[in-house]
């Protein structure tokens, strides 16, 4: 068997190494301890003394020691360089390697960090690369090794070049990960901070004194543990309540969860809830979280409870109880630190009467009762609420609309409204996608709100009638917007001034009462 080679005993080691550093990048996210790792693998491998690893700080334009082996904290922290000041920083500044064969007879060699004491007493060689993003160098790569005549500089150089652009491409990824990093955690706190400016009870709209007493409720309430009841008609708002109690208290920063208990099929409602664990049935191949265990922390807001079945009734119990619980075909108790806001359109009272609905279960929801009041018992938050809606879709289409007639706020005041908030925003929504002026006038609004205005109108209103009402609304609009100027108003509406003066006695209006 032939003897192995000094020559190939060197390749030998620099493939180790090599192989060594690859899987120390590998091997952790940590960029400070695996540079460290590295200058340790060199020492180890090689023999090589004293490694330092040094970087571009990009807000000083300055490089520091990043890793060291064999200096102290306070010796790297003296181990700063302006680009092009010593060795290390001509090599960032050229991007070219240096040698020097004995630092005690080299003048630039400044020995910052004093880690080497009297350099006239050392024989000592010192090797620096640069660390490369492309054409340009981040930081450099440095070596101490005991002078010895027969040390092939060249062959080091090359091993240390290679190690460094391993080195670029490690920093290069974990600064996109920094960044990335940095970059989902402002959205994070963007989105925090949306969601609170955006739910808190603030922006709950209303001036009534019916939402007056609501938002004293949910001041008192907000930043106490006691489950909540929001009892109203459907589209009254309890899902933006429920979102203003969680953002106004002290769970602000934990889970806002929602869960609609019409909307899940009864077969899946109770994994949806408490989760399940893999095999609990048929198609259940691996463990699911339940909404109580993804609410851990904060909130869990559950819409019309009332539609629970007795099963998921007892189950509800237990947590408002003793806030435990366990997976659909599970064991393990879990423990639910999770406050809970319910909601139901449902006579809750009558469901007990009726067996339709636990009574104990009654009572642990309905610490704190809020009823919301239907639109039609809270008519004078009608116009801050249309106009409020009017903005949101008007920016959202795009539109230059700017407000709504006299005559579209009359239909507004004399509708019952059914279908709450909700009706009115889904109304609004569609009056200015079918506007195409500034204005949203009355032939703008459904079918629906225009009969509702217009029982006063015998069966037999003709065209020419319905002709005239429309008349004398552009009329009124354009009074409203002139302050009652007749002269102005008639340049408005492309007509005389003459006309105008007729139309305004023929439709009795009263033009006084537009001048404030």
């Amino acid at each position: 068997m032939t003897p192995t080679t000094t020559e190939e005993r060197s390749q030998t080691d620099e493939l180790e190494t090599l192989y060594e550093i690859s899987q120390a990048l590998g091997s952790s996210f940590h960029l400070e301890s695996t540079l460290q790792r590295i200058l340790e693998i060199l020492h180890e491998r090689m023999g090589m003394n004293r490694g330092t690893i040094t970087l571009i700080e990009p807000e000083s334009n300055e490089l520091s020691i990043e890793a060291a082996l064999g200096l102290s904290e306070r010796q790297k922290r003296r181990g700063k360089y302006k680009i092009g000041e010593g060795i290390t920083g001509k090599v960032v500044e050229s991007g070219q390697p240096v040698i020097v064969p004995n630092i005690g007879q080299e003048p630039l060699f400044l020995n910052r960090t004093g880690g080497r004491g009297d350099l006239k007493k050392r024989d000592v060689s010192f090797i620096c690369v640069p660390i490369k993003d492309g054409d340009n160098a981040v930081g450099a790569l440095s070596v101490d090794r005991l002078f010895n005549a027969e040390i092939d500089f060249i062959e080091d150089v090359r091993l240390l070049s290679v190690i460094a652009a391993m080195i670029a491409q490690t920093i290069k990824l974990n600064r996109l990960s920094r960044m990335e990093t940095d970059r989902l955690l402002t959205e994070n706190v963007a989105l925090k901070r949306h969601l609170q400016e955006n739910y808190q009870l603030q922006t709950v709209i209303g001036n009534s004194t019916r939402m007056k007493e609501v938002y004293k409720q949910v001041s008192n309430v907000a930043n106490s543990n006691a489950t909540v009841l929001l009892r109203s008609e459907s589209g009254t708002g309890k899902g933006l309540v429920a979102q203003a109690i969680h953002y106004s208290s002290q769970r602000a920063d934990g889970p806002f969860i929602k869960v609609n208990c019409t909307t899940i099929p009864e077969g899946l409602i109770e994994s949806e809830l408490f989760g399940h664990e893999k095999g609990a049935f048929t198609g259940a191949l691996e463990q699911k979280k339940g909404r109580f265990e993804l609410a851990e922390g904060g909130t869990i807001f559950l819409d019309e409870v009332g539609d629970l079945n007795h099963a998921l009734q007892t189950k509800f119990l237990r947590i408002l109880q003793e806030r435990e619980f366990e997976r659909l075909g599970g064991t393990e108790t879990l423990k639910a630190n999770v406050r809970v806001i319910a909601a139901t359109n449902k006579n809750l009272e009558q469901a007990v009467k009726d067996g339709a609905f636990r009574e104990d279960l009654y009572y642990r929801l309905n610490v704190f009762a809020i009823n919301l009041p239907p639109l039609r018992e809270r008519k004078s938050d009608i116009p801050i609420l249309a106009e409020f809606f009017l903005e949101k879709y008007a920016r959202e289409n795009h539109k230059p609309i700017r407000r709504i007639s006299s005559r579209a706020l009359d239909l507004f005041m004399n509708y019952n409204w059914p279908g709450n908030v909700r009706e009115l925003e889904n109304c609004i929504e569609r009056a200015v996608v079918m506007c195409q002026d500034t204005i949203i006038y009355a032939h703008h609004l459904p079918p629906n709100l225009q009969t509702a205005g217009d029982v006063e109108r015998p069966h037999n209103w003709s065209l020419t009638q319905a002709v005239g009402d429309f008349e004398r609304e552009l009329i009124i609009e354009a009074l409203s917007s002139t302050r009652g100027n007749r002269a102005r108003a008639a340049r408005l509406l492309g007509v005389t001034e003459r006309i105008i003066g007729y139309k305004v006695s023929k439709y009795k209006i009263d033009c006084q009462q537009f001048a404030g």
